[in-house]
């Protein structure tokens, strides 16, 4: 099971904890937590049994990110224009491949970074946001405004078009 679904667990967590060593330690211990579980859980399917390890894994990620910046994450105001970082370069005809997107998601601050993987990546609603984060349903449209505000800005500055 861990050969099977590892890589995208890892993927998946990665969005969430930008650090790599971080992101194995949780991933470890997502796995712990599914192992531990799996002989209580009935699913039907394998699609089934993947959406509730990503929860599983999900979950893990957030917690490791309430105990490492105790929710100050949250209220973060880092300055994009100070941010350094090198993006997936664009084709000729001036896309971003998914690696630059993801290369953007990662340098947002942990806060805009967590509230906008789960609703525009993840799916999840600004209740149910709300309700895994402990903020407010405003607040984590909030977040997500800011989010797409500063991806906006970020896309522009290092030349890539945006259009809505």
């Amino acid at each position: 099971m861990y050969d099977r679904y590892a890589d995208r667990l890892y993927r998946l967590c990665r969005r969430y904890v930008p650090n790599a060593m971080e992101t194995e330690e949780v991933l470890m211990s997502g796995f712990l937590k599914i192992f531990k579980a799996i002989l209580n859980f009935e699913y039907r399917s394998n699609d089934e049994l993947e959406v509730w390890m990503k929860r599983i894994v999900v979950n893990e990620a957030l917690m490791h990110l309430r105990k490492t910046k105790k929710e100050q994450w949250l209220l973060a105001d880092t300055n994009l224009e100070e941010t350094t970082w090198a993006a997936q370069p664009a084709t000729a005809e001036g896309d971003l491949h998914a690696e630059g997107i993801h290369d953007l998601i990662l340098h947002l601050p942990d806060g805009y970074r967590t509230v906008f993987c789960l609703h525009a990546i993840e799916g999840y609603t600004h209740q149910e946001i709300g309700t895994m984060l402990n903020i407010s349903e405003n607040t984590s449209k909030s977040q997500l405004s800011k989010a797409r505000t500063a991806l906006q800005g970020l896309l522009i500055k290092n030349g890539y078009s945006y259009e809505r």
